[in-house]
């Protein structure tokens, strides 16, 4: 029969090696080392590491399952051979877990585990809790959203072994920073770390890596499953799926621009008091959520931001744009709250311009609108020619019919002369935006800035 003797290296420190695991690993002469990345390794200097199918393989499911085949193979060669693995066996070692199912289904192969210490005890001895009393569960990083969906706390998160990782967990529940997380790292160890933080510094304030765990003591807020899952989605495409993983922040843009396109029309089908169209609204805001979710995983790529910070960045301005919501200040009305907006987007960005802003790649008609709408804080944009120009169209204020038939007939006159509508009127605003900058600084603005 062959067999597998399955030990452990306990949580880092020397110290916490059992002497079971010692005598195991004295008398094998076949060892195997999941990794060498953990503090006691280097008690074993003549074992072969499994490391290198961490570099050559994608997702660490085939990385266990090839750990795993390999070990069968060699202990049907050898006789027996010691398969040792940081910690112990049975806590979150799913290559173990790949051995023993294998064990059950074939009689000629035989799995011993010898009990080791985990990182799990000193967890509890360092934190002094009572995992049983406190009623502690276990909970992997990886499936955070999923297992930890309803729950409460205390919550031990294990196998929090990257930033990205704790960045998930974070964006999995909506908490602000009266939401207090203990992050725990390489626990028994000379450089062992127990650190509070606030929930928005998860994934900001230490180096995460396999030696890091996150105790919860209590949850205030419910995890937010389905919006975790679409991105645990976006990691898994990125990694597996050749169209995705090729894709850059160029290449998206037309994606993008289409998503959003797709979205006004959606709205445009919904029919508020019958309730049709909700359903094709809300297909077409997940694709475009997609297109966000893809972008800011480009970016977590890089190690620039990733999409917890998006959220947060949004939920931070939201507030801070709203003093009449949750500050002190006062809005009477719609267009005092827009004014309001308007002046606490100037002061934040440090902008000069009533015009800083405006995209440059938007649609002509709506650069142009915005041109107009913008300076109509400060200035009256309907100067005398646009006056006149309009006095010949519309005998009356025009209704949005009208609007669209005059703007219809100046498309086709255009077109009939060979001028492109949307390059022209994008020079027309672009030119007016410029008269009109050069002009702020004096406070004084020409009521001809339209058109010059």
């Amino acid at each position: 029969m062959a067999k597998i003797v399955i030990c452990g290296l306990g949580p880092g420190g020397d110290s916490d090696i059992t002497e079971a695991t010692l005598n195991a690993i004295a008398a094998s002469e076949h060892t195997y080392l999941r990794t060498s990345q953990h503090p006691s390794a280097t008690r074993i200097p003549n074992a072969q590491s499994f490391d290198s199918l961490y570099e050559s393989l994608e997702t660490f499911e085939e990385v266990y399952e090839a750990i795993a085949d390999k070990l069968i193979q060699s202990a049907k060669e050898f006789g027996e051979v010691l398969y040792v693995v940081p910690g112990s066996p049975l806590v979150l070692e799913r290559s173990v877990r790949n051995l023993i199912d294998a064990a059950d289904q074939d009689s000629s192969l035989d799995v011993e585990l010898v009990p080791s210490l985990s990182f799990l005890d000193v967890v509890w001895a360092r934190l002094r809790i009572d995992p049983v009393d406190d009623g502690v569960r276990l909970i992997d990083g990886h499936r955070f959203a999923s297992e930890a969906a309803g729950e409460r706390g205390p919550l031990l998160v294990a196998h929090a072994h990257a930033n990205w990782v704790l960045s998930d967990i974070k964006l999995a529940v909506e908490a602000g920073p009266e939401q207090k997380a203990i992050i725990c790292k390489a626990l028994g160890t000379p450089d062992e770390q127990i650190v509070e933080v606030a929930w928005p510094d998860l994934d900001r304030t230490i180096e995460a890596d396999h030696l890091t765990s996150v105790y919860i003591p209590h949850l205030a807020a419910p995890v937010a499953g389905e919006l975790l899952a679409s991105v645990e989605l976006m990691h898994r495409l990125r990694q597996d799926c050749p169209w995705d993983s090729e894709q850059t922040h160029e290449s998206l843009r037309r994606h993008l621009l289409e998503e959003a396109y797709e979205v006004l029309e959606a709205i445009d089908g919904v029919d508020v008091a019958s309730g049709e169209g909700y359903e094709h609204l809300e297909e077409e805001l997940g694709d475009l959520w997609f297109q966000i979710l893809f972008h800011a995983e480009l970016a977590s790529e890089q190690g620039q931001f990733t999409i917890a910070d998006v959220a947060r960045g949004v939920h931070d301005k939201l507030v801070g744009r709203h003093p009449h919501v949750f500050g002190g200040d006062q809005a009477a009305d719609a267009d005092e709250v827009v004014a309001n907006w308007e002046e606490a987007k100037i002061a934040e960005k440090g902008r000069t311009s009533v015009m800083d802003g405006i995209p440059k790649t938007l649609p002509a008609l709506t650069l142009a609108e915005k041109v107009l709408k913008k300076a109509s804080r400060v200035s009256q944009p309907v100067t005398e020619t646009a006056q006149r120009l309009t006095d010949v169209i519309f005998e009356t204020p025009p209704d949005e019919d009208e609007v669209g038939r005059v703007l219809m007939a100046v498309v086709e006159q255009a077109r009939a002369a060979g001028v492109d509508p949307e390059g022209a009127l994008r020079a027309a605003a672009t030119a007016a935006r410029d008269r009109f900058m050069a002009q702020e600084p004096s406070g004084s603005v020409s009521p001809n800035w339209v058109f010059g």
